[in-house]
């Protein structure tokens, strides 16, 4: 049993770090403290609680059993102690140091990140802010087992521990590398629909972190009775733009990503030939979050910084 009267909390922020970053060196960063004394609080912490907590596994630090219970139970008091303390309207975001995991694709490193950072660097400058990548399969999953403190996502099913906000949809466009001998061929000019048969004859290169060939653009095509040919998958947006610039090979992307890029990447934008429907895009974070100001406040700057993204009802 542990003595709570003399029992040490500032070693359950520690605790927390350890069990957020599996690591004592990025658990030091996340607090600002010294590898060597996250080591010496994790030493107090196994004789403290009678569990060895963490050990050596994969180049890392994995969860005791009993660490990973104490994981969700720990992070809801910790960040309902942050709410107390602030009290209302204390909030402060130039004074404060939080540390926020965003998980999302790099859609968000090239939509989000470059605006968040300037307005953080007015607004929060003390704030650090990383994007880490998607769960394959479970977005969910990035909050739960990879402490993701709130990921951007196609709108979807979720458990009622999660809370979610819709920040834009997303509509789509078909992008060809400037001067695509098929595309100059049939006399499409940027800006205008995509012939169907032209889209479906060529290949296709398909964003897809799970390397699956269907898609959201599929379904759509299936509506009309069409289909497509993908001859590649990749995981990253910026490898798909990459792979259409140095190719011969048409893509399916969000809409505002590719205007972006067209010019610097040589690209050409074109309307696609099926009618598909945007894609809500939604923050979705753990309820446990709600009362955290500093979350509270990150969530509304993410927002205001996505909603000019939303889709406009034309091409």
């Amino acid at each position: 049993m542990v003595n709570f009267r003399t029992f040490d909390l500032n070693l359950l922020r520690v605790l927390d770090a350890l069990l957020r970053e599996g690591s004592t060196v990025r658990a030091g960063a996340r607090l600002g403290m010294s590898q060597s004394a996250v080591s010496s609080a994790l030493a107090r912490l196994r004789s403290a609680l009678g569990d060895e907590l963490f050990f050596r596994h994969r180049g890392g630090l994995a969860p005791t059993r009993f660490a990973e219970t104490l994981r969700d139970p720990l992070r809801e008091a910790l960040d309902g102690l942050q709410g107390i303390l602030s009290g209302p309207g204390g909030f402060d975001p130039a004074a404060s140091d939080a540390r926020f995991r965003i998980s999302g694709s790099d859609f968000f490193a090239e939509m989000l990140m470059p605006p968040l950072a300037e307005a953080l660097s007015r607004e929060a400058p003390l704030m650090r802010v990383h994007l880490v990548d998607l769960v394959p399969d479970s977005y969910v999953a990035t909050l739960e087992r990879y402490g993701a403190d709130m990921a951007l996502v196609p709108a979807l099913e979720l458990p009622n521990w999660v809370h979610s906000r819709h920040v834009f949809d997303s509509a789509f466009a078909v992008i060809a590398r400037a001067g695509h001998p098929a595309v100059a061929a049939a006399a499409v000019r940027p800006g205008e629909v995509m012939p169907v048969d032209l889209f479906c004859d060529l290949y296709h290169v398909l964003f897809s972190p799970e390397g699956k060939t269907r898609a959201m653009g599929d379904a759509a095509l299936a509506r009309v009775g069409r289909e497509r040919r993908v001859a590649m998958t990749l995981p990253v947006f910026s490898g798909v733009c990459r792979a259409v610039a140095g190719s011969d090979l048409i893509a399916l992307i969000p809409r505002q990503l590719a205007r972006r890029v067209a010019g610097p990447m040589g690209l050409e934008v074109y309307a696609p030939p099926m009618p598909i429907a945007p894609a809500p895009i939604v923050m979705i974070w753990h309820r446990r979050h709600d009362a955290w100001p500093a979350h509270g406040w990150m969530r509304d700057r993410i927002a205001a910084l996505l909603a000019p993204l939303d889709a406009d009802p034309d091409f």
